[in-house]
């Protein structure tokens, strides 16, 4: 359940307030009398998963006013317990579980700050993961991965895309290529200092790629879009994402600091095919749950966004398959 709080000024039309948020089929209601600061406040309760479309007419409605509020708070518990009709499950069965826009995009919109702490988790990632993979000590490996930062900015592309929001699509794509470019000098200094380990299983992986790559990143991609459209927590899947993303970004520096040009380039075009797979699955998610922008025009230049970023990924993974697929794998193992 979530509850809506608005807030708005005695002069607004509540008749036609009221009557938009009525046809989104609230649970409760309740419209408080003007306060002595000459402020009204309606209260709406929804089940899981609905309330957009209330909360998209409440902005229209709103738009040109001035000194209003929107307020979503999640609701843990409520008594008595809400009795589902027969039509009321049906509609469950219909609807898709998705957490409101707002809310996605608050959460989401925080990935894409570059801010120290990002920088230093990265930092802090990168030289585990060179160390883990120089190592060959996949418990490092995967240490470093439960602590990369890299999930937040990934989504927050993907999500921007499917918005058409070109500010949240920028802010992302820096803060993504600063945390990737960061991790890579970090692996890059260290693979200066102590020299690449070829003799190592799980550094000279990261410069195969197969369709088992490409699988484990559309998945990661998928998985975590998946999970934070349906308000659940991301923080597992970020993990995930960081399998396909953190130990190839530090092959690549291990390799460029040792002068291993041929193996650093393997291991870039395994982190590029990644990066591509991870935000064309996330994006795809996104669209099949309905994340859309509020308006008719905004959803035009999103429509137009998602076209454009599904014709330049779609053509980048084939290219960079097309690669790998003509480099004959080069096997320095044992």
């Amino acid at each position: 359940m979530r509850l809506i709080e608005v807030t708005f000024p005695d002069g607004v039309d509540t008749k036609s307030l009221l009557s938009a948020c009525m046809k989104a089929e609230p649970m409760d209601y309740r419209l408080e009398p003007a306060d002595e600061r000459g402020r009204r406040l309606l209260r709406l309760v929804f089940r899981t998963g609905d309330g957009q479309d209330a909360i998209d007419a409440i902005q229209g409605i709103l738009a040109n006013e001035e000194g209003w509020r929107l307020v979503v708070v999640p609701v843990e518990a409520a008594l008595p317990k809400p009795r589902d009709t027969e039509e009321d499950e049906e509609k469950k069965k219909q609807t898709k579980t998705l957490a409101l826009r707002e809310e996605l995009f608050e959460d989401i919109s925080r990935g894409a700050h570059l801010n120290r702490d990002f920088l230093l988790l990265t930092v802090l990632s990168a030289v585990v993961a060179a160390l883990g993979l120089n190592a060959d000590n996949v418990a490092a490996v995967i240490g470093a991965m439960v602590i990369a930062p890299l999930l937040g900015p990934i989504l927050a592309f993907s999500f921007g895309s499917a918005l058409g929001d070109l500010d949240l699509m920028l802010r992302s794509a820096r803060t993504a290529l600063a945390g990737l470019m960061t991790g890579l000098f970090v692996a890059m200094a260290l693979g200066a200092a102590t020299s690449a380990n070829l003799g190592s299983g799980e550094l000279i992986s990261r410069t195969f790629v197969g369709v088992d790559s490409v699988a484990l990143a559309l998945a990661a991609g998928a998985a975590a879009a998946l999970s934070i459209s349906t308000g659940i927590s991301a923080a597992l899947v970020g993990v995930m994402v960081a399998v396909a993303l953190l130990p190839p970004s530090a092959a690549v520096g291990l390799f460029l600091g040792d002068g291993e040009w041929s193996m650093a380039l393997r291991a870039a075009l395994l982190l590029a095919i990644n990066v591509t797979s991870v935000i064309l699955a996330a994006l795809f998610v996104f669209r099949v749950k309905g994340v859309r922008p509020r308006t008719w025009l905004e959803r035009r230049s999103a429509k137009r966004s998602v076209f454009v970023n599904y014709a330049v990924w779609v053509v980048c993974i084939l290219v960079l398959t097309l690669i790998a697929w003509r480099i004959a794998p080069v096997n320095v193992l044992p």
